[in-house]
């Protein structure tokens, strides 16, 4: 590999060829195509339909779905890399009216299957086969929530140009955010994600003025923000608990992960009853850094005086040595990702921030974006988004309907990547310092991913009922406050700024509950990776089955299969036991450094 490898940008050549493309243009035409051949077999669906038709017709509604997914993808993908191109912002508002449209002109095929009796839907499912059942029995599942046809088209049209056009109207408005820092004398005008850098300075006054400066930011827009939130909370309300008849808005989230609701209540609740333990953690750091209490510009403060920079090719040797020693098939399939020039990792104005993966259909080498800075979050972060690119490959032979791991289940891979990182690093780490910082960024990260996230999950719960009770901005933003009084005792002081937080959580805009997800994840990886350890080979072919399953099972279903019951409360405190164990270790260490310093 070249060592003097940069940060690289993607090609989106192999989405239909590019979203500039001809090749692009026409399959927008076929679109039309292959929806207004669909609706022509629609006189067909009748009682006793010959299974061989239709599993004719589900073949003919899966090709449609698959190349919907790759323009959706090539549009959306051209967005992110530049969200202030205006020509790729038109671009993804077309696709999203055509995804509407298309998805209406094709929604008779979903309504009458739904509405057929369940002796003939059990006939034309066993005919169906494997391959499509679990999509098929899922959409009967929502059977008690659907609407009309024309019902269902007015709600799809509605979304186009309402909760999902303002959920892109945040994302345009926050991406175009600059900052502006003054560090060492110079003033630095910065995007979100190089600002974020500053949080985890090891000066204080520079973690203080960078978390001061964002919400500054934001906060600005406060008033605009928030009504854009709680219209996009009003709508979810109006849609699916007064038309659809959920009991609650959270239950949506649950329906489209396939969990119960008493499963999610008792994630958040183990959760919630653990927050001592993180609380407990943080009063060490605040030792470790010499502090009386940590501030909450302190969280992510590293311990180290300066934190160890990796340049961008010695992340990604990292990255395939570590996926390499656990199985080399894992990194076979992570380097495809970087062969295929679907990795855009460098920072630019304009770019959307943070990280994601993108698999936009099965048999597609996914696309990851990175905003690489050289720190070890960084590679991390990497690590990460190419073990959601290995769960996305992994699970290439499922149809596009199940092809996708459900939420829950979305972070397993990418979570496990993180891991294998770390104990990579930890081994080939021969400074006492950077190990120690390593072990303190991994008790950072569990509290980023379990507690932070749960906790955004119970705000969202309260802002979902509250909203339409009439609840302000600055009722939300008092709720908030008492939310981060719940998390953080009092071990962690907090400032007037971080009132304002929530409004700066995209997931909570775009995707609402969401963020439960991570912390399942996480927990679900703390307990499969410490099966790992204790069972070496024998364990790999049940992760893989995990990974291969995509979409294609229940959640609960998929995890009894390997041995993990996730209705136990008890499951979930058994990956806070191992939070504990690490806690424990670094407590000791923590102890045995001030003893040798004495």
């Amino acid at each position: 590999m070249d060592a003097t490898l940069t940060p690289e940008r993607w090609t989106l050549e192999d989405l239909l060829g590019g979203p500039q493309s001809p090749e692009f243009m026409r399959a927008l035409e076929a679109l039309d195509e292959k929806a207004a051949a669909l609706q022509a077999v629609r006189d067909e669906l009748k009682p006793g339909l010959a299974p061989e038709r239709f599993l004719e017709i589900v073949r003919r509604v899966e090709e449609l779905a698959d190349l919907m997914h790759r323009a959706y993808a090539a549009a959306g993908l051209w967005f992110y890399e530049d969200t202030q191109n205006p020509e790729a912002q038109a671009l993804l508002a077309r696709v999203r009216q055509k995804s509407a449209e298309v998805e209406n002109q094709t929604l008779f095929f979903e309504l009458w299957f739904k509405d057929l009796p369940d002796a003939e839907a059990d006939r034309l499912i066993a005919a169906a086969g494997e391959r499509y059942r679990y999509w098929l029995e899922q959409m009967r599942a929502w059977k008690p929530y659907t609407l009309s046809e024309g019902e269902e088209k007015i709600v799809n049209l509605k979304n186009a140009t309402g909760r999902t056009a303002l959920d892109t109207l945040y994302d345009t408005i926050t991406s175009r955010y600059k900052f502006t820092l003054e560090v060492d004398g110079e003033r630095l005008t910065l995007t979100r994600g190089e600002l974020m850098v500053y949080a985890r300075d090891p000066r204080p006054e520079v973690r203080a003025a960078a978390y001061r400066e964002l919400y500054r930011v934001y906060a600005e827009d406060a008033p605009v923000l928030a009504q854009i939130y709680q219209n996009i909370v009003s709508d979810w309300k109006n849609e699916y608990l007064e038309v659809r008849g959920f009991k609650s808005a959270i239950a949506v989230r649950n329906k489209i992960n396939d969990l119960p609701d008493a499963v999610v209540e008792t994630l958040l609740e183990v959760s919630r009853k653990n927050a001592p333990l993180f609380q407990r953690y943080f009063r060490l750091k605040a030792r470790v850094l010499g502090m009386e209490r940590l501030r909450r510009y302190d969280v992510y403060a590293p311990v180290t005086a300066a934190e160890k920079r990796y340049g961008y090719a010695e992340a990604r040797r990292m990255v395939d040595e570590a996926f390499a020693a656990f199985d080399p098939r894992f990194a076979e399939l992570a380097a495809r990702v970087f062969e295929r020039r679907h990795v855009d990792a460098e920072v630019r104005e304009g770019k959307a921030g943070g990280a994601f993966c993108w698999t936009p259909a099965p048999g597609t080498v996914p696309w990851v974006l990175l905003n690489y800075q050289g720190r070890p979050d960084d590679v991390s972060t990497m690590a990460h988004e190419l073990g959601h690119a290995v769960h996305g490959m992994l699970a290439g032979a499922h149809p596009v309907f199940t092809f996708h791991a459900p939420m829950p289940l979305a972070e397993t891979a990418s979570t496990f990547a993180e891991m294998l990182l770390v104990d990579h690093l930890l081994a080939r780490e021969s400074d006492a310092e950077v190990r120690r910082q390593v072990l303190f960024d991994q008790m950072d990260g569990n509290y980023a991913t379990i507690l932070r996230q749960a906790y955004f999950a119970l705000f969202e719960i309260e802002a979902h009922r509250r909203i339409p009770e009439g609840a302000s901005a600055d009722e939300l933003k008092a709720a908030y406050r008492r939310n981060l009084e719940d998390q953080f005792g009092k071990a962690v002081e907090l400032s007037d700024e971080f009132d304002w937080e929530w409004i700066s959580i995209p997931h909570i805009y775009g995707t609402p509950f969401y963020v439960y997800a991570y912390a399942f994840g996480q927990l679900l990886v703390l307990a499969l990776y410490r099966r790992y350890r204790e069972e070496g080979e024998a364990f790999k072919p049940r992760l893989f089955r995990i990974l291969e399953a995509g979409g294609s099972v229940a959640p609960a279903e998929l995890l009894a299969r390997e041995g993990f019951d996730i209705t136990d409360p008890g499951f979930w405190q058994g990956g806070f036991d191992v939070i504990a164990e690490l806690l424990a270790k670094l407590e000791a260490e923590a102890g045995a450094a001030s003893a040798s310093q004495a």
